[in-house]
């Protein structure tokens, strides 16, 4: 697989001059300056690219823009609002600006108002690292308590609806605060300043919202935009739910290996294709990550490795979580990894120019130095480093 690495662009703590030391191929970056549902000139996709594969002095990088993540797809095309078809036609212009630049893979997500989300960005490891977590009942002393979501308490058992209460009576303002960061964080520059008011606003345009319907208009937008990703050569592979269960009230529907399926049938084109996420796939504990692989390799365009590990408490289908080391979660990462060599290698024998999958070492412990570098959460240099590491060992000894 191809070895590629996530850089948010000049503001990244990590400089693409020191990429080639790590072993990286290929970047994986995006406009996030740019306002969802907004054309991406070919203008600012160009800037972004020679950033990556030039140096200040002029100098090859020694790497390349690979994959676009993200192309944001709008609230608008989410909920079909009144300005979707000009929506749609930004998006499909902006794709007509990728590829002229030369960009092929595009991932993108259908989340409905946030993106991953974690209620601790730095929780301490028993080895010393730390690692963004997922704690439930701090996530629904959030929902019900800071929040305060009508009807959200029917959405919960009764016994951990009582144990968010007494968590939440234990915080102070600051706690609170940090909190509601945490859970709004997302991606860079999308969400980080939302009020509990502003959250309430984005959820009521769901209040009718059905899973049914939500599905029905990422078919939707599937439907409108494929054509032109097919006639430009362009591969769009959508990533999965994070976590893959429905959080605020909120409709998600990629979240298991039957809706990648469900989607893949409705829109069957090459061009419509997936981001393989261990990490988000893998804390619903029915993931089986070779198994997918087989089932669906396919149409998978690029590959998140990370690894999850779940962890008490749970409540139905909705469990805490922590982002583990890269090889040591729940996910059977070695057999995936395996999976997709295979897959390349079947892709090789039938001369497809798409054979080599894309992968990065998504997410990563904070370890030693990491600890006092500023970084995207979820983002470090070494810990990424290290799983990227890993994965390239298990890659060697598969190959060999």
């Amino acid at each position: 697989m191809r070895q590629t690495w996530r850089w948010f662009g000049p503001a990244d703590t990590v400089n693409i001059s020191d990429l080639p030391q790590v072993g990286v191929e290929g970047v994986v970056s995006a406009l996030h300056h740019i306002e969802n549902g907004t054309i991406w000139s070919l203008e600012e996709i160009e800037k972004r690219k020679l950033e990556i594969e030039r140096l200040p002095n002029g100098a090859a990088s020694g790497v390349t823009w690979d994959v676009v993540e993200s192309l944001p797809v709008s609230e608008v095309i989410k909920t079909k609002g009144s300005d979707y078809k000009s929506h749609i036609e930004n998006y499909c212009t902006s794709l007509e600006h990728l590829a002229s630049a030369g960009l092929y893979t595009i991932c993108y997500n259908f989340m409905p108002v946030l993106d991953w989300t974690r209620t601790n960005l730095r929780a301490p490891m028993p080895t010393g690292a730390s690692a963004m977590l997922f704690d439930l009942v701090d996530f629904i002393a959030f929902d019900l308590f800071i929040l305060k979501r009508p009807g959200g308490e029917a959405d919960y058992s009764s016994d951990i609806v009582f144990d968010a209460e007494r968590r939440f009576a234990q915080m102070d303002d600051a706690a609170k605060l940090a909190l509601q960061q945490n859970i709004v964080a997302g991606l860079p520059g999308a969400n980080d300043g939302w009020t509990a008011e502003e959250i309430r606003d984005h959820l009521a345009t769901y209040a009718r919202m059905t899973r049914d319907v939500l599905r029905q208009n990422l078919v939707d937008f599937l439907s409108e935009v494929i054509p032109t990703a097919e006639r430009l050569g362009i591969r769009m592979c959508c990533h999965p739910d994070d976590p893959p269960f429905s959080l605020l009230g909120l409709p998600r529907i990629m979240s298991s290996e039957a809706d990648y399926a469900a989607v893949m049938q409705a829109v069957d084109s090459h061009s419509n294709g997936i981001t393989l996420c261990t990490g988000s796939l893998g804390v619903n504990p029915d993931f089986d990550g070779p198994g997918f692989v087989e089932r669906l390799g396919d149409r998978i365009h690029f590959a998140h490795l990370r690894n999850t590990s779940r962890i008490a408490p749970a409540d139905g289908s909705r469990t805490s979580f922590y982002e583990a080391e890269h090889l040591a979660g729940d996910t059977d990462m070695v057999g995936t990894v395996k999976a997709l060599m295979a897959e390349q290698s079947r892709r090789k024998t039938e001369g497809r120019a798409d054979w080599q999958i894309p992968m990065r070492p998504d997410h990563g412990q904070d370890l030693l130095h990491d600890q006092v570098q500023e970084s995207m959460p979820g983002y470090p240099l070494i810990g990424r480093m290290r799983g990227l590491a890993e994965l390239r060992g298990v890659m060697a000894a598969v190959s060999n």
